[in-house]
């Protein structure tokens, strides 16, 4: 029971018979001093040892354990702010933002605080254990980045919140927008935000494209922008930015979210643009469930589908994460920061439910996020890194992605942080009472 050659450390954690997605068979997972000792199959001596030495034991059963779930792209600073009274009628992105552009007047630093705290507990509770949050840091909002500048303070050990200075108006409608960027950079954001295709012109928005490399290369910071979020096929600042990040050495160090107008160009423009983003080491998020709301909304039928075509990204060697975006706000008046239902819906709503696709889902929000959020070797089941993971009720992923099912427990550095109960059911009448099992073979 050691670690790289170092000394023994006494077991204080045993998962017993577990299976994880790229293993075949069960295996037994050792926690020492908060990391993974061993993973692998324990014979008896190893199990006793463990036991003698305090170590808890958590009984896996054949269940399915994953690394913590990556959220890749939230806005934690509208989450719960959905007006019954002031609602997007018309389920568009342009009205959610004059929505939240009026409700963000009305909202308090404490109330943004508290709402953003409540969303991150439910992600935590279900298992969500890194997360990349835009903030918006436009002069006429409110100062929300104190609030979640606060939260990460709070969360850190337990939930790691990156946070992105986010100019959701844009750096050319109002005078102030790009010092209100570098000033929230130099409060203490870790990505520099962007949202080219808002600006009043293409030449503005190629402008913004270089303004906000500019404050990443002076800051050293990764860039995480909204892109091409439309439906209109001609919006290509996807190229723009796979041009900048390759040409000043930002390789791998650049995320484009939503870049829905991809799903509108036609097969060889698709393949040629995932080509750049591939050559220059840009990531993408496609945010399916906030994606299905507001695109497509004025096409006569047929409507578009509106998500980033996540299969062809992937095949041209792309890295592909999901992110839920939003939570009960002008733009989503739905969710519960769930990853695991954002991967079902993103393969239903994406086509992508081939065998090999639906197994496949499960690294979009574990795996494909960590790497663009660059967790390197703090993140993932291996012999040394910290134990982070949780235990599904569940025996695969294809399994987990069907049922979403209970968080068992949810382990940092290996203490328990959550958990949650089995989900049963029972008929009571008359038809083959007693328990029912959704899961097969069970």
């Amino acid at each position: 029971m050691q670690t790289h050659g170092a000394a023994p450390v006494p077991a204080q954690l045993l998962v017993r018979d577990a299976l994880l997605a790229d293993r075949n068979g069960p295996v037994d997972l050792l926690v020492g001093d908060g990391r993974f000792t061993r993973v692998g199959p324990l014979d008896a001596r190893e199990v006793a040892t463990a036991r003698a030495q305090g170590a808890r034991v958590v009984e896996a059963a054949g269940r399915l354990v994953v690394p913590p779930f990556v959220d890749a792209h939230m806005h934690l600073d509208s989450a719960l702010t959905l007006d019954p009274a002031d609602p997007n009628r018309s389920g568009t992105l342009g009205e959610g933002i004059a929505v939240w552009s009026r409700r963000r007047a009305r909202l308090t630093g404490k109330q943004i605080l508290a709402n953003a705290r409540e969303v991150l507990r439910w992600m935590v509770a279900a298992g969500t254990l890194h997360v990349r949050c835009h903030v918006d840091v436009s002069p006429g909002a409110p100062d929300a980045l104190s609030a979640l500048l606060e939260l990460r303070d709070e969360a850190r050990g337990v939930c790691d919140v990156q946070l992105v200075a986010f100019p959701q108006d844009g750096l050319y409608r109002e005078p102030g927008q790009r010092e209100a960027l570098r000033a929230a950079m130099a409060r203490g954001c870790d990505a520099v935000g962007g949202i080219p295709h808002h600006e009043p012109t293409p030449a503005q928005g190629e402008a913004h494209v270089r303004d906000v490399f500019d404050i990443a290369q002076e800051f050293d910071a990764d860039v995480d922008a909204h892109c091409d979020e439309t439906d209109d096929p001609g919006s290509r600042f996807a190229v723009s930015m796979a041009r900048e990040a390759a040409e000043r050495g930002w390789q791998g160090r650049v995320v484009l979210g939503h870049c829905t107008a991809m799903a509108a160009y036609d097969a060889a423009l698709l393949g040629e643009v995932a080509a750049r983003l591939a050559d220059s080491g840009v990531g993408v998020v496609a945010n399916p469930m906030v994606n299905a709301v507001l695109q497509g909304r004025n096409d006569a039928a047929p409507v578009r589908r509106g998500m980033a075509p996540i299969a062809a990204l992937r095949e041209a060697g792309v890295t592909v994460a999901l992110g839920q975006d939003s939570v009960l706000d002008a733009w989503l008046p739905l969710g519960v920061g769930d990853m695991l239902a954002v991967a079902q819906f993103g393969a239903l709503f994406g086509h992508l439910t081939g065998h090999q696709q639906l197994a496949g889902m499960l690294d979009l929000v574990t795996g494909s996020g960590a790497r663009l959020l660059r967790l390197d070797d703090r993140y993932g089941i291996a012999e040394g890194r910290p134990a982070d993971f949780v235990l599904l009720d569940a025996r695969d992923p294809i399994e987990a992605l069907r049922l979403l099912p209970a968080r068992l427990h949810v382990f940092r550095h290996g203490h328990e942080i959550a958990r949650s109960s089995p989900a049963r059911a029972r008929l009571t009448g008359p038809f083959a009472p007693g328990e029912v099992v959704f899961g097969r073979d069970r």
